[in-house]
């Protein structure tokens, strides 16, 4: 048997996204990691999203065979191997070359979904043509509206099977670790501002060599502004002020794109029913990963409100907080027909690539399957709330 060593005899002693975390941490200079593992403010929000799945207690039916567990669900008629997706993470690239190439080429593999962020490195074409599974697109309006009529039509040439729509990027959120690691400084690239910042890079050898050989930093390939050029990473800041998503916006964009369409930052009951009025098929209740308005809800608190206010007429997913596959069980009982994955995949792909990727799904799947058969429960379509306790502590 060949014999593991270095980073790949690390990756396969791995049994946590928190060990995946760790590993990523070795690996990447420390304006990368902060960039995945940091939030707004004082990231309160970023926090809760992982505590309140603490707040909710399992009621097992014991004395229950469960052999084998069936983890597929169904979502906008498409059936899914495991009930968890990868979320869209922009800038992905500078975590690991072709990043994006490699995270859509690994869910396709698990039998999952794969959402390409607007802001990424690689050409959706390419994205696209990496996975076997289903990819959405996840779409802002950077550039204008005939900038992201271009890039949807793109996206439907390419085979790209549903758009997600992000409604909580009015500004930026004030991400300070970005900030104190000199992110403004690298992006604008003004080498003298820029020089007290570059040891922590330098530091980093192996994560240095990949990032130049891949290009460096990148431009934004699915962002064609007129003239024919890509957006510039210095240029997405302003690009992003500039094109607030409102309802009206969502209206021309379901006229525009004729497949499902998801609404991703719904937080209340309020905004569930007004995306269901602009035509959305379904909802994802995201806080952006606690990285745009800090002390708002924590997703799992927010999820059955949403749930409620949809009434079973657009199907609800939810990101946020999920390391384990016990949170995915307890989303699903809370009402979710599935959930979007973004650091837990994030770690694996800034600690290894595709490998790092595929391991953080298998600890999931592996963590689900313990999940179900300790709670007796044969599959994740049966899970309802009878599964769990302290649902009323979410509150406190």
């Amino acid at each position: 048997m060949e014999r593991l060593t270095g980073s790949s005899a690390r990756l396969s002693r791995a049994s946590s996204i928190a060990d995946l975390r760790r590993l990523a941490h070795r690996r990447l200079p420390r304006i990368v990691f902060d960039y995945i593992d940091g939030g707004a403010e004082e990231e309160v929000t970023l926090r809760e999203n992982c505590r309140v799945f603490e707040r909710v207690l399992f009621r097992p039916r014991c004395a229950v065979a469960v052999p084998r567990c069936d983890l597929r669900t169904t979502v906008l008629g498409s059936t899914f191997e495991l009930p968890f997706l990868l979320a869209p993470i922009g800038s992905s690239r500078v975590f690991y070359p072709r990043a994006e190439v490699l995270a859509a080429r690994a869910a396709g593999a698990a039998g999952t979904a794969y959402t390409l962020s607007t802001v990424s490195g690689c050409r959706l074409e390419d994205v696209k043509a990496a996975t076997t599974g289903p990819a959405w697109l996840q779409v802002y309006l950077v550039g204008g509206r005939d900038v992201a009529r271009a890039a949807i039509e793109r996206a439907r040439t390419a085979g790209f099977s549903a758009l997600v729509v992000t409604v909580d990027t009015a500004v930026s959120g004030l991400r300070e670790r970005d900030l104190r690691n000199g992110a403004k400084e690298i992006v604008a690239r003004r080498l003298w501002p820029m020089l007290p910042y570059l040891p922590q890079m330098l530091v980093r050898p192996r994560w240095l060599m990949g990032f130049l050989a891949d290009g460096g930093l990148m431009n934004f390939p699915n962002v064609i502004l007129p003239g024919g050029r890509p957006m510039s990473y210095a240029e997405l800041p302003a690009a992003l002020e500039q094109s607030v998503v409102l309802w009206d916006d969502l209206e021309w964009i379901r006229r525009v794109w004729d497949g499902p369409l998801i609404v991703k930052g719904v937080l209340t009951g309020e905004d569930a029913r007004l995306a269901l009025e602009a035509g959305a098929q379904a909802i994802i209740v995201s806080n952006h990963g606690g990285r745009q308005l800090d002390t708002v809800s924590p997703t799992l608190r927010a999820l059955p409100e949403v749930v409620s206010a949809v009434a079973g007429r657009a199907e609800v997913l939810i990101d946020g907080g999920i390391r384990r596959g016990s949170d995915v069980v307890k989303a699903l009982c809370l009402g979710a027909r599935a959930v979007l994955i973004g650091r837990a995949y994030a770690y694996g792909l800034g600690a290894a690539g595709e490998a790092g990727v595929a391991k953080a799904i298998d600890i999931l799947r592996t963590d689900l399957v313990r999940t179900l058969r300790l709670l007796g429960c044969p599959s994740v379509r049966e899970l309802d709330r009878s599964y769990i306790d302290g649902t009323g502590t979410l509150t406190e």
